[in-house]
Formats: C-alpha cells, sequence, structure tokens
C-alpha cells in the first residue's frame, strides 16, 4: 500500500504543469515563475510604486529602509523578494529555527502579514507561522518543533518564547521589521534591540516605516549596512483619492448622527474608531438597536474574538466595524468604502493611519471626522499636519455652531476619569446586554 500510495504522489508531481512566466516586462517578470502565478491568480498586472522601487534591489540582497503610506503594496513589496530568496536556496528548517523572522506591531498585522505570505507563496514549499499573545502558546509550540522557514511575530511572545528555549535566532538570514514608528509608540524599542542582538551580523535586514521621526532613523541605521533608501510620498501624509469631510456635531448627538448617515446605502462597507474601548462597546449596542449589523475590535477582547470579528467583517457578515487604534496599522481589507472618526484622535499622525484603512488597493475612498467642541483643539493639529484644512459638512440636522467656533485647544487625555468611570460602567451595563440578546 505505501509503495502505491508513493508511486501516485510521484505520478501527481510528474503531471503537475511547472507555472510558466506570466510577465513580460516589469519588476514582477524578475520573479520566478510560481510567484509569477500567484501575483496574477491575484489579478494585480501592474506593480505599485513601492514595490516597483524595492523589489529589485531585495531581489540582489541589498538593505532597505523604506517609509510609505499605508495601502501601497508594501507587504508584498518585502514578501516576494523574501519567498524568492529562501526557494532559491532551499533547506530543511531546524526544530525552533527559522530562517527568515518578521516583527510587527499588532497581533492583526501579524495575522495578515502571514496571510500574505500564503497568499503569494501558495505554489512554493516553504513552511511559515505566527505567533502572537493573547492565545495559548501551545500550537505555536508544536509548529515551531516542526520546523519553519518564515516567523512572523510580536515582539512580546517572541521574547517570551525565546526565554523558553523554544525560538533559537542565530540561523536567521533575513530580518524585516514593520511599522518601525507604531513600534515606537507602543513602546517596542528595547523589546526590538534585544531581537537585533540574537541574530547574525551578516544578514539581509529590511525597515519599514509609515513616518520617519528622528528616533525611528536612528534605530535604522543602527540595523542596516548599506541600505538602499526609498521614500514614496513623503510630502504627502494622506491618501490622494480619500475624500475627507468633517461634520461638526455636539458630543450628546453623535450617535444619532452616526446612526442617520449608516442610513446611507452607498456606505456599504465601514469602520468607526473611537478613542476609548467601553465607547467602542457602547457605540456598537447603539447601531445593533438600530438593525445594523456591526461588531467591535478592541485591546479588552480576547484574541480568538477579535479574530472572529476580522473574519466576519471581511467576509461581509458585518456592515460596520467598530474599532479602537489597536485596528489602525493592523487592518487591511480592500473594500472598505468609509471610515468614520466617532472620535478624533489624539495624536494627528493617527488621523492619517485611520484613514488608509479605506482607498486601499487603487479604489477611492471616503473619510468622515466628527467635531464636538472638546475635539477643536485635535482637529486644529490634524489640519497643522496635512497643511490644510479637512472640507466641512454642514448641511446635516446635527450641526453644532459651538462646535464650529470652538477654540478648545486639544487635551493629551480624552475627557476626564471621572466622566470616563460613570460612562465606562454604563457602557458595559449596554454591552452586556447587547450580547445577552444577540445570543438569545
Amino acid at each position: 500500500m505505501k509503495e502505491h500510495a508513493k508511486a501516485r504522489r510521484a505520478n501527481t508531481r510528474r503531471s503537475t504543469p511547472k507555472p510558466q512566466p506570466q510577465f513580460r516586462e516589469g519588476v514582477f517578470s524578475a520573479l520566478m515563475p510560481e510567484l509569477q502565478q500567484a501575483v496574477a491568480a491575484e489579478g494585480y498586472d501592474t506593480p505599485t510604486p513601492i514595490q516597483d522601487q524595492c523589489i529589485p534591489h531585495l531581489l540582489e540582497g541589498r538593505d532597505l529602509v523604506g517609509s510609505a503610506q499605508t495601502g501601497t503594496g508594501k507587504t508584498a513589496a518585502f514578501t516576494l523578494p523574501l519567498l524568492q530568496r529562501l526557494s532559491r536556496h532551499r533547506q530543511r528548517p531546524r526544530k525552533g529555527t527559522p530562517r527568515a523572522l518578521i516583527l510587527a506591531p499588532t497581533r492583526e498585522l501579524a495575522a495578515q502579514i502571514r496571510e500574505s505570505i500564503q497568499t503569494y507563496g501558495r505554489f512554493l514549499r516553504l513552511s511559515n507561522t505566527v505567533i502572537y499573545g493573547g492565545v495559548n502558546q501551545i500550537h505555536q509550540v508544536k509548529v515551531l518543533n516542526r520546523g519553519v522557514d518564515i516567523l512572523v511575530a510580536t515582539p512580546g511572545r517572541l521574547l517570551d518564547l525565546i526565554q523558553q528555549g523554544f525560538i533559537h535566532l542565530n540561523e536567521v538570514e533575513v530580518f524585516i521589521l514593520d511599522e518601525g514608528d507604531r513600534m515606537l509608540d507602543m513602546g517596542f524599542m528595547p523589546d526590538i534591540k534585544r531581537v537585533v542582538s540574537l541574530i547574525p551580523e551578516k544578514r539581509q535586514t529590511l525597515f519599514f516605516s509609515a513616518t520617519m521621526p528622528y528616533k525611528i532613523e536612528t534605530l535604522a541605521r543602527t540595523m542596516v549596512n548599506d541600505p538602499v533608501r526609498v521614500s514614496i510620498a513623503p510630502d504627502k501624509p494622506t491618501v490622494d483619492s480619500i475624500d475627507q469631510k468633517v461634520l461638526f456635531v455636539g458630543k450628546k448627538d453623535k450617535d444619532a448622527l452616526l446612526v442617520d448617515l449608516l442610513s446611507d446605502s452607498q456606505i456599504s462597507k465601514a469602520i468607526i474608531f473611537t478613542q476609548m474601548k467601553h465607547a467602542a462597546n457602547r457605540v456598537m449596542g447603539k447601531l445593533y438597536n438600530a438593525g445594523i449589523k456591526v461588531e467591535a475590535i478592541h485591546g479588552n477582547k480576547s484574541q480568538a474574538a477579535r479574530t472572529r470579528a476580522l473574519k466576519g467583517f471581511k467576509q461581509n457578515r458585518f456592515r460596520v466595524l467598530v474599532a479602537t487604534d489597536v485596528a489602525a496599522r493592523g487592518l487591511d481589507v480592500d473594500d472598505i468604502s468609509h471610515v468614520i472618526n466617532y472620535d478624533l484622535p489624539v495624536e494627528a499622525e493617527t488621523y492619517v493611519h485611520r484613514i488608509g484603512r479605506t482607498a486601499r488597493a487603487g479604489a477611492d475612498g471616503n473619510a468622515i471626522s466628527f467635531c464636538c467642541a472638546e475635539d477643536r483643539g485635535y482637529l486644529r493639529d490634524i489640519e497643522r499636519l496635512l497643511g490644510r484644512q479637512v472640507p466641512t459638512e454642514m448641511k446635516h440636522a446635527y450641526h453644532c455652531d459651538k462646535a464650529l467656533h470652538s477654540t478648545q485647544s486639544a487635551s493629551r487625555t480624552y475627557g476626564s476619569n471621572k466622566g470616563r468611570h460613570r460612562q465606562s460602567g454604563r457602557a458595559q451595563g449596554s454591552y452586556n446586554r447587547y450580547r445577552s440578546r444577540r445570543r438569545k
């Protein structure tokens, strides 16, 4: 029986036609046929600017420091050359010893990088896995013990498993750090420096960041060797194809305005950003009561719940996803028609990352921001970053002149602690009642 099974597998391998090149020119033509076939299967025929500038250098084995707006095709820009390099020099990975390491700041981003690796590497025999906190490590350790070529990880879980002896970085050939500025915001710099100290000095290093503040530039210089520098539209902090507008509204009228907006069928798929986790739960409950298919994603949810919410949103089981900024950099869904800032972000740069969730894969997009009197300073910071005013829409039923003419400055904390505690209790009660109804 075993001999017959081996013979069938051998015949299958012989009968499977070898992939043929899909591109005759451009950077995709430099990829091996298996990768070209995977790219073509995804419907891509023209590389994005960052892919056009990165792929040739990465195929040559150069180090690279890149900055680009979100949604520009950056993941494919580093994934495709990585897959080609490892495939051209195949070797059986040893237990817990990856050949390539990709670090990402959030679980969602790490998971989606892994999805891209699986998508583009579908015709190759390379193993990969993703590890992050918030879930039991048993399954992750089992996969690592079988040996993987590519490991995608968040810093905390990576260092935890290294300390336990399940991961060894002494054979890493390619090290990729994605969203460097977000790593800095989340306090991961000491962890990154520790990881870098554990991988071989002789390696290919890729460093990507949406923005390049001085601290990030300094960190990048310590990690790369004679790098190629790629910067896509560094002076344009927003995606040109996003139609932005701000609606001035009283704080107590935000919920009614949101429900009114979502009655428009042109808002086919929307992500709504709130500042606080309890606010995300409360807004979700309000929308559910209004008959809108909605789910929420934020840091208080388990990883399994966050994964289910994101999967349901991608599969259109939910029209609306309410999120805190945990999802601002890690959510990659091509068909989001609108981003709605229920609360303006405290940091102006976060606005750019939020609205970048729409207008992906070459599509147009829309960003609508609510601004109450207390938020007026945040809006001024955003407009200062953009270098222009965000267009105002005043023809709506909940327009508030007080918010429009407010001179209040931006506070670095969102609301008072006292108010937050009272609201949090009410929000949690509303959220619990909402979950109870859904279970019934």
